[in-house]
């Protein structure tokens, strides 16, 4: 048989109430570290951060809504479609527009094996 995993959105355990989707568990996803991130509208509490520390780089592609990131003082649209690859060191944060901001996050640490992040398990405390 075919080893794949298909799985709507909507049918995957969500934590943090309901903003953070288990994507990546939810689809035995082990080489990279994957969430889809869904925000109100008008959300502006999405922490600014970076990963220095850990050297994980990430790119976000909005799936529905709209919103925008700051990235360093520089404003990018996050419009349906468009990918946005962010460095390990570069400070980000993120902005839902009026309809709320559905969106596809991906990471990882260039050269090393993922390292599963344990808030990230199905029925992890959130």
């Amino acid at each position: 048989m075919a080893d794949y995993t298909a799985k709507h959105i909507n049918d995957m355990e969500a934590a943090f109430g309901g903003g953070f989707v288990r994507a990546r568990a939810e689809l035995g996803v082990t080489s990279f570290g994957m969430q889809v991130i869904r925000m109100p509208p008008d959300y502006a509490d999405y922490p600014e951060h970076d990963h220095a520390g850990d050297g994980q780089e990430e790119v976000y592609l909005p799936l529905k809504g709209s919103g925008w990131m700051d990235i360093e003082g520089e404003r990018v649209e996050l419009d349906n479609g468009v990918f946005v690859r962010v460095a390990s060191g570069t400070k980000r944060k993120v902005h839902a527009g009026p309809e709320g901001l559905q969106m596809l996050v991906l990471g990882g640490c260039p050269g090393q094996a993922y390292e599963i992040a344990s808030f990230s398990e199905l029925g992890a405390a959130a």
